[in-house]
């Protein structure tokens, strides 16, 4: 039972503040034969797993390394080939490929923390009760979110093993953490990021 991730989002959806403890256990390499009944398709520059998922190899994927070799995007790391020419070459097998999860980059968790902030805001108005306080847990079969928001609209948004019960205590002690940092510091305005 762990904390996955800590995220700070500001009252304008920007993120403030992250760290990531998650390290992917999901990396499952596998031998394969001419013809590759796995499809990848490139996805953000990456290639994917589109169809074809089985023995631990999920659909969204990415391919980490062919025989070894480790794969930057579409090209190898090492001489910049393309991974897809040198997998459509039927002398290259048997072929071992490596997949899993990768972490995320900077960018794509400014673009999760203002995605949840906009899903934050729908959830409290579409909420039948008069000031609704929003999305507090979110529950996956993977992970569970825990949101907390203080009155000045600053979220704490926490990404746990699904087991773990409520972090209302981890919240809490956030914020004072968040506000105490907030607060001594003359330097530091308020929704400015932390690094």
């Amino acid at each position: 039972m762990a904390v996955y991730s800590v995220f700070v989002v500001s009252r304008g959806g920007s993120l403030i503040y992250d760290i990531d403890y998650n390290v992917p256990k999901t990396d499952v390499e596998k031998t394969f034969g001419y013809p590759l009944d796995i499809v990848l398709k490139v996805f953000d520059e990456k290639l994917t797993v589109d169809f074809g998922a089985r023995d631990g190899i999920k659909i969204g994927h990415y391919l980490l390394a062919v025989n070894g070799r480790p794969v930057q995007g579409t090209v190898f790391d090492d001489d910049r080939t393309d991974v897809r020419e040198f997998l459509g070459q039927q002398q290259n097998y048997p072929i071992s490929l490596k997949f899993g999860r990768i972490k995320l980059t900077v960018n794509e968790k400014i673009m999760l923390a203002s995605m949840f902030h906009s899903l934050f805001a729908f959830g409290c108005q579409l909420s039948p009760e008069e000031r609704s306080s929003g999305i507090q847990i979110l529950e996956a079969d993977t992970f569970k979110l825990h949101c907390r928001q203080t009155l000045t609209g600053i979220k704490f948004i926490v990404l746990t093993d699904p087991r773990l019960p409520y972090v209302e205590g981890l919240l809490k002690r956030l914020y004072e953490l968040y506000s105490d940092y907030a607060l001594k510091n003359p330097y530091y305005s308020i929704d400015m990021p932390i690094r």
